[in-house]
């Protein structure tokens, strides 16, 4: 008689949480947000692109930066 194990790996808390994110102090009066390395790729942004940031009801809205 043969007894098959399987090992189940559970999810990394990191994982679970991909869209949480925290709020970083940079430098004296800045903060910041980091935002998913796949998302952004998705949109095509790249390093060092300028972004608007504008409040909307319920939050805030991120989008390219336009001319």
């Amino acid at each position: 008689m043969y007894y098959v194990i399987h090992y189940v790996t559970m999810p990394t808390q990191k994982l679970i949480n991909q869209d949480v994110r925290k709020i970083t102090k940079v430098g004296g009066k800045s903060l910041a947000i980091t935002l998913p390395r796949e998302l952004v790729a998705k949109l095509g942004w790249k390093e060092k692109q300028k972004v608007m940031v504008k409040r909307v009801r319920g939050g805030l809205l991120i989008k390219d930066w336009k001319r």
